[in-house]
């Protein structure tokens, strides 16, 4: 194992010296000289400060991201290849007989472990945000927020990994398939208390104070056929500068919210435009689709966590004493899946956005007021119109600014 982790330690440092040359090398983050003047252009709406500091702000974001990506993955090799999974399970099963005890102890490690590794570039990205004056949050503000999200992820992990480590030990052959029926309900379950019981954990959501716009948005929602009452309002001001909306929640829990900063920000035709988006999502159904698309795609990846491990134990009797290298392997596994994952999820979301945006121009009648937006979006939040391809494939599940304006600008000889 000393040997497999020198070589993942050269590994990595060739990944980090490829990711530097990658984002101050290669990549150029200007536009085609066709669109050069026109409105995608960002020399037209932002100074050159602004856009200096666009472009440094968006690359060293990118950059913290991609080296800091495998942190989590190589807490959970040194786990187990230093023997420490094994060791520390052994230990707690003479500690404990309660099985539910020794896998709470074990996790309660591994979270807190992979928490305060990746903790140090957390607090770089919140100072960096500051620095930058997207982030207005108070830094006891924003522990609070890490705090809480820390234990509703390890409430709702525990609970995950119990049910796979006992269905592994009952169920050997098909405890993947087993744990995927379970998720369903569960998954559903979660889709529905999200808005109305972990959202409002980390802010306040109420109704629309401003009555005026709220009327020019029932307005709207009722030539979309859909109740306005679903409209929120919440308090991200105290948090950051940036303009957001988004449909959440399914059924009578779903909630189409709008941050205090995009009002404050936004002229109400551009409001309504990205309320128009909104809507689309919700009349399309984007949340169902979401959750039946990560209901199918858990499926491919449970089957895929069983494979790997039956690979790691060479097929031979791999649960035939469920351990915590088992949990570990499970904990590995799920995100490197997850994240090749990404790039799908990413794809499918960027296509319901562009429907959306497409959505917009139809309902409000006002592609203008789509375009001023999206511009004051790209000034306000210190984004790059046209990203390099590594950020889009990976971290991008809205189109860019540039496809975003783009396909409005396509669409009015359509509408005329």
């Amino acid at each position: 194992m000393k040997k497999v982790n020198k070589y993942i330690l050269y590994g990595y440092l060739i990944y980090i010296a490829f990711i530097l040359c990658y984002f101050y090398v290669f990549t150029n983050p200007s536009i085609p000289v066709t669109l050069k003047g026109t409105v995608m252009d960002p020399s037209t709406f932002m100074n050159k400060k602004q856009l200096e500091i666009s472009t440094t702000y968006s690359t060293i974001k990118n950059v913290i991201y991609f080296i800091s990506l495998p942190f989590d993955w190589f807490v959970f090799l040194w786990i187990i290849s230093s023997g420490f999974a094994k060791r520390t399970g052994e230990r707690l099963e003479k500690l404990t007989k309660f099985r539910s005890i020794q896998i709470l102890l074990f996790f309660f490690f591994v979270s807190i472990s992979t928490y305060l590794v990746t903790y140090p570039v957390d607090v770089i990205r919140f100072f960096l945000s500051k620095h930058y004056h997207i982030n207005t949050q108070t830094f006891p503000s924003w522990m609070k927020d890490q705090v809480i999200d820390f234990w509703v992820n390890f409430i709702i992990m525990y609970l995950v990994v119990y049910v796979v480590l006992w269905l592994m030990k009952k169920r050997p052959k098909r405890w993947w398939f087993t744990v995927w029926l379970l998720s369903i309900p569960f998954t559903v379950f979660l889709t529905f208390i999200q808005p109305v019981v972990i959202d409002p954990l980390y802010n306040q959501f109420y109704p629309l104070k401003d009555k005026a716009l709220e009327k020019e948005i029932m307005t709207l929602a009722h030539k979309a056929n859909i109740p306005a009452k679903r409209v929120y309002e919440v308090d991200m001001s105290t948090k950051t500068t940036t303009y957001n909306a988004y449909v959440t929640g399914i059924g009578n829990n779903a909630r189409i919210v709008l941050w205090d900063t995009t009002i404050n920000g936004l002229k109400d035709d551009e409001i309504l435009f990205i309320m128009a988006h909104e809507m689309s999502h919700y009349i399309k159904k984007d949340i169902y689709t979401s959750m039946f698309g990560g209901i199918a795609g858990s499926l491919i990846g449970l089957y895929l966590i069983d494979w790997l491990i039956r690979r790691v134990y060479k097929n031979r009797n791999a649960y035939e004493k469920v351990t915590m290298v088992h949990l570990t392997l499970f904990l590995l596994f799920s995100s490197l899946l997850s994240f090749a994952a990404t790039p799908i999820e990413n794809a499918i979301s960027r296509h319901a956005e562009k429907v959306a945006d497409l959505y917009a121009v139809k309902l409000t009648k006002d592609p203008e007021a789509g375009v001023t937006a999206f511009q004051k979006l790209t000034e306000n939040s210190l984004t790059q119109v046209n990203p390099p391809g590594l950020v889009k494939f990976f971290r991008y599940d809205h189109p860019t600014m540039l496809e975003r304006i783009t396909y409005i600008e396509n669409a009015v000889p359509q509408k005329k």
